[in-house]
């Protein structure tokens, strides 16, 4: 990394000694092969070092957008439905059925968007149903995952855009953004907060949950709900860590889950007592390498991130002018050891290379790069970093590598 070692002891003292400390990561923990190993890694060293169940300390993933937890909360997982409940779990399956009025929900984990898109490939996936979501541009080894979009027989997209997955899609279902809408989102400090619509949306979009109700309806199961509040009070009549909470109850400031009845105030500071399973555990690390390695034909290692003044796949950002005037294109950050090594220029334009794709890019030689290591946003579809990245992924949460792979950068043709 480049960090001297005194400092990282510094550091580690500072923590260890500090009489409250948080520990915040990113995806530069997550994105790796070895993704769940690193947060149980981070776990151990706060439980440790007694910085858990305490205002001020504790394991804080700052997700990689808004109400990702949110959507985590609501089932938005292939094992579980709301609030976290096994799919596996007889009783939790039975209480859902009776509150849907249904039989025979399934009683097997389902798959991850990772594993979807090679099934498509291979056909054992056959349609998908995609929702503000932008996978011919996030998803890892962008010309593999191309071709599997190109092998489903059907494809529903609905979004606020066109991006450059609804332009492939059989159907677009145009909806409404965060400011034209009702609803609550929440965040990774777990509170639950209320969103209230500010505008109109242009012309005849709809809500998300409006176009799911048609679509349900016209499949033979009538869904029909008069507002967001009364989906809610559907969230918490199923959800007991949402079980307390209300659109009344959260009108001002949001609560924290959990919050089992309607006279809890909410929980800011988890495990204060005891962790869910009772004593904690310790888990036992093992150092393991990236899945791809550097070679004399890739003798660079690429990671892939964001920059401030675009947001994911640009779905957003790139249709705003002063961000666009920030930030217009991609570009390649290398150290000027390296660009000196492989006889490259600042400024210039250079093409970007794995075992995978290629891409053209403009090169910055910065201070920021580590020797060895090269650095693109994956902002950009016309210079997709991820036709380069790997999508190896960690076993457990199935989270694909893009912090790691093996490129060469030379001077475009």
């Amino acid at each position: 990394t480049g960090i001297p070692a005194a400092d990282i002891v510094e550091i580690a003292r500072l923590y260890a000694k500090a009489r409250a400390a948080s520990i915040v990561y990113c995806m530069g923990i997550t994105q790796h092969t070895t993704g769940t190993d690193n947060v149980k890694s981070l776990a151990n060293l706060a439980m440790l070092c007694g910085h858990l169940g305490k205002p001020g300390t504790g394991v804080n993933p700052l997700r990689g957008q808004n109400n990702v937890q949110g959507a985590c909360d609501m089932g938005g997982l292939p094992n579980v439905y709301t609030g976290y409940q096994k799919v596996i779990d007889a009783a939790v399956r039975e209480k859902m059925e009776k509150a849907w009025d249904v039989t025979g929900l399934s009683d097997k984990n389902g798959l991850t968007v990772t594993e979807m898109v090679p099934k498509a490939h291979t056909g054992e996936i056959k349609a998908l149903y995609i929702i503000g979501e932008n996978p011919l541009v996030s998803d890892p080894d962008l010309n593999h995952a191309e071709k599997c979009f190109h092998h489903l027989d059907f494809l529903v997209v609905q979004d606020i855009f066109m991006t450059e997955t609804a332009q492939v899609a059989d159907v677009v279902f145009p909806t409404t953004c965060f400011a034209e809408k009702d609803g609550t989102f929440s965040n990774t400090e777990r509170r639950v907060q209320r969103v209230r619509k500010a505008v109109n949306g242009p012309g005849s979009v709809r809500d998300d949950w409006k176009v799911t109700c048609d679509i349900a309806t016209r499949m033979g199961y009538p869904m029909h709900y008069p507002d967001s509040r009364a989906i809610f009070e559907e969230i918490a009549a199923v959800t007991p860590s949402y079980a307390g909470i209300t659109y009344d109850r959260i009108a001002d400031v949001g609560i924290h889950w959990p919050c089992p009845t309607v006279q809890h105030k909410g929980t800011p500071v988890l495990h204060t007592q005891q962790f869910t399973h009772g004593k904690g555990v310790f888990h036992a690390i093992e150092f393991i390498p990236p899945a791809e390695k550097t070679d004399d034909e890739y003798p660079l290692y690429l990671t892939t991130g964001r920059v401030l003044y675009q947001y994911h796949t640009g779905t957003m950002t790139r249709k705003t002018e002063g961000l666009n005037e920030k930030a217009p294109a991609n570009f390649i950050e290398i150290s000027a050891a390296d660009a000196e090594k492989f006889g490259l220029t600042d400024g210039e334009m250079v093409k970007i290379a794995s075992r995978r794709g290629e891409i053209v890019s403009k090169l910055s030689v910065s201070e920021k790069a580590v020797s060895g290591t090269v650095f693109m946003p994956f902002h950009f579809a016309e210079a997709a970093a991820n036709k380069l990245t790997n999508a190896a992924l960690d076993p457990v949460s199935k989270i694909p590598e893009y912090k790691v792979c093996a490129v060469k950068v030379v001077k475009a043709a």
